[in-house]
């Protein structure tokens, strides 16, 4: 053990034992103790969150405490990985950026992938998966500070937060919906954790008014690549297909959710075999007779894959 004078009292006796071997610390003058993320709170007076953010990045300087602990943080000291030049569309990109590399260090998040059997090494990256997970708001400057007001401001007008100032997709899995361009058009959020507050959404998209150019059309590869194609009811059976080698997939958002985006991106790519895997269940069911009707009526051939 280490011992030494306390850094959070007047501590004119060394009171503070370091124990190296355990990764703890306590102090018998002022009676509190903890691990590295304890001593990262108290030091710089921020939230748990935020300190395992902090120490994640590798941003401080130094781990000892010089003069009085901070009773209020009021500079973040993590890097914002948003900038006030950018533009909607290119703001809204530094986010999904950002939500993927949040995923890729969120065991919470890669477990709920693996439940769902959607570990494929390159699913990821290919379709830049993400999750949010509070810490966005963490990383932005304070929002009485003009550029942290201003980028609340344009995070809220794309989509990004809500009126409250809290993060639209908070626990969810992120799906961006990429157009050829590469422009995010849309996208899709699904929690993470089945015990939510009664009236939470499990489901969860950009308001009607962020999407300016429609609702675009998930893995539309699939559709310059193959003339027939899977059609699933949600994103996440798509996924499921993909993962399982069938990479002539896409999806509906959900059983109204076939769009004329869909169509008119079956009719440009040629699309001649839609495979219609909705569930089984009576909206699944009705809801694939519908889209039948209007891909037929294109003269797209369809056929309805019956689930046990």
């Amino acid at each position: 053990d280490k011992i030494g004078t306390c850094p959070f009292h007047d501590d004119d006796k060394p009171s503070l034992v370091v124990t190296p071997t355990k990764n703890l610390w306590h102090c018998f003058g002022c009676q509190i103790g903890g691990g590295p993320i304890d001593w990262v709170m108290k030091k710089n007076a921020v939230s748990f969150r935020h300190a395992v953010e902090l120490l994640r990045d590798g941003d401080i300087s130094s781990l000892a405490a010089s003069g009085a602990p901070l009773k209020r943080a009021t500079v973040r000291t993590l890097a914002a990985p948003v900038t006030r030049e950018a533009d909607n569309e290119a703001l809204l990109a530094q986010v999904i950026g950002y939500y993927c590399e949040t995923l890729k260090q969120s065991p919470e998040a890669l477990a709920y992938l693996k439940s769902r059997g959607l570990d494929h090494p390159e699913l990821l990256d290919t379709f830049k998966l993400g999750f949010a997970n509070r810490t966005l708001g963490l990383r932005l400057p304070e929002k009485n500070r003009v550029a942290g007001a201003e980028l609340r401001t344009r995070l809220q007008a794309i989509g990004i937060y809500r009126e409250s100032g809290h993060e639209r997709y908070n626990g969810s899995l992120v799906v961006p919906i990429i157009d050829e361009a590469g422009r995010i058009v849309e996208v899709y959020g699904r929690k993470v954790n089945d015990n939510l507050r009664a009236g939470t959404a499990k489901h969860l998209y950009l308001p009607e008014e962020c999407r300016s150019a429609g609702r675009g059309v998930w893995n539309v590869a699939a559709l310059q690549a193959s003339t027939e194609i899977i059609l699933c009811e949600a994103l996440i059976d798509a996924m499921t297909f993909w993962c399982a080698g069938y990479r002539n997939v896409t999806a509906s958002y959900g059983t109204e959710g076939f769009t004329d985006d869909h169509l008119a991106a079956f009719k440009q790519h040629g699309t001649e075999r839609v495979l219609i895997a909705y569930d089984r269940d009576e909206a699944g069911e009705r809801a694939a007779e519908k889209v039948a009707e209007k891909l037929m009526a294109a003269g797209i051939e369809c056929w309805r894959i019956q689930f046990p």
